[in-house]
């Protein structure tokens, strides 16, 4: 099964580069003239997009990196060390003085605590520092024409970038992101950005590229959108069970069993949470051995700015971090 696998594999990234050098551009393949043609029919300029996607520029790099994200190739004890660094919260705590009034003013509307406003934009882009290196319209055509396992979901990316450019009166020649063309300080999507960014400082325009203000209330209105409870707890600590029950853990991101039905199990919540709370029962290879944790709703509601695990319980720690160093410096 292995070996087929890596011929499949070597089919596909073969097919990817071989369908490039074919046409030299873009805008000369068959399936991007289709693409065009729809584009033409919501009122796109169809000799603009051509012009456009003959400077398209496919990105190997971009397929090497989406074949290996962070998420799916470390353990938790690798992860951590990403993003729960001692720069990591003094940054964090400088973008929090810089940004306070705004960050209060969206926990007081969305209900999401400003340190985990701060954390998502501390792991997604060091506070706006490292906010992506590619051409946005390069990562989309790449993943779109070029990358058979997730195409039709890029397709659709790409469909909203050259509408979101249109919106708010950008080259769509012009914006960077990462390899996966997420963008700005919370690296949103393009369908993301179109549906969940705001004009949080009210100057009429929608700008979390370069904006932090407009980046926080983003951020802040997308978890809304998502559910988060204002005042809710994020994840509790889990005793280690004393049997074998390693099949309720890590079964869904979303909250599936209660904490009475854990307890019955032999596992017990380190924080007091009412029997009947659903929680999502996880599992993480720490530095220290295996760490056993309760996901209530509003990590639940992390995990949908990033379908991870460890991604939430990053921005969860980070939060920790940032909350204990301003208690202590209060």
């Amino acid at each position: 099964m292995l070996k087929i696998q890596f011929f499949v594999c070597i089919l596909l990234l073969g097919f990817t580069v071989d369908a490039v050098s074919e046409s030299g551009n873009y805008a000369d393949r068959d399936d991007v003239k289709q693409f065009v043609a729809e584009m033409v029919q919501e009122g796109f300029d169809r000799g603009k997009l051509e012009v456009l996607f003959a400077e398209a520029q496919y990105k190997q790099s971009i397929i090497d990196a989406i074949s290996r994200p962070a998420e799916r190739v470390l353990t938790w004890k690798e992860y951590q060390d990403i993003f729960l660094t001692e720069s990591r919260v003094k940054r964090g705590l400088e973008f929090m003085h810089e940004n306070s009034k705004m960050l209060a003013e969206a926990e007081k509307k969305f209900g999401v605590p400003a340190v985990i406003i701060t954390s998502i934009i501390g792991v997604e882009t060091m506070y706006g520092r490292l906010r992506g290196k590619y051409r946005v319209i390069d990562s989309l055509s790449t993943l779109a024409f070029d990358y058979p396992p997730r195409s039709a979901f890029f397709r659709e990316e790409l469909k909203h970038f050259l509408r979101l450019a249109r919106e708010e009166g950008q080259d769509a020649r012009t914006p960077l992101g990462s390899y996966a063309g997420a963008m700005g300080y919370g690296q949103f999507i393009s369908s993301s950005y179109r549906h969940y960014a705001i004009d949080f400082d009210e100057d009429g325009i929608r700008d979390i590229w370069n904006n932090p203000t407009d980046a926080i209330g983003s951020v802040a209105n997308y978890m809304s959108e998502h559910g988060w409870l204002a005042g809710g707890l994020i994840t509790v600590e889990a005793s280690e069970p004393d049997d074998d029950v390693a099949q309720v853990f890590n079964v869904s991101l979303k909250p599936s069993v209660t904490v009475g039905e854990m307890s019955r199990l032999g596992i017990k919540a380190a924080k007091a949470v009412e029997s009947d709370t659903e929680v999502s029962p996880i599992l993480l290879n720490g530095k220290y051995g295996k760490e056993y944790w309760l996901g209530l709703h509003n990590f639940y509601v992390i995990t949908r700015y990033n379908h991870s695990k460890l991604y939430a319980m990053a921005v969860f720690q980070l939060s920790e971090r940032l909350k204990s160093s301003l208690l202590a410096s209060s």
